[in-house]
């Protein structure tokens, strides 16, 4: 599971957070689970908000809107970004 908060216009990325991630992953017994991908969401919403970044689009892809893929939305809505 990962997810990046990217600036299109500049073409950077602002924040970033994977289940390889050494901040949590000692709390999780699965990496390929729904909590380890809400997880993920919590940490980008958060390294998101400290990079000042409060609001930002969804982009699933091609996965569809369900799982872990919501979870992961799940969890960066409860970390505290809008979209």
């Amino acid at each position: 599971n990962y997810a990046q908060v990217n600036d299109e216009v500049r073409d950077v990325t602002i924040a970033a957070a994977s289940t390889v991630d050494t901040t949590i992953k000692g709390k999780l017994s699965k990496t390929t689970d729904i909590a380890a991908a809400a997880e993920v969401g919590k940490l980008v919403a958060e390294r998101a908000k400290a990079a000042g970044v409060d609001t930002v689009a969804f982009d699933r892809g091609s996965y569809q809107f369900h799982g872990r893929v919501k979870a992961v939305a799940d969890g960066a809505r409860e970390g505290g970004l809008t979209f």
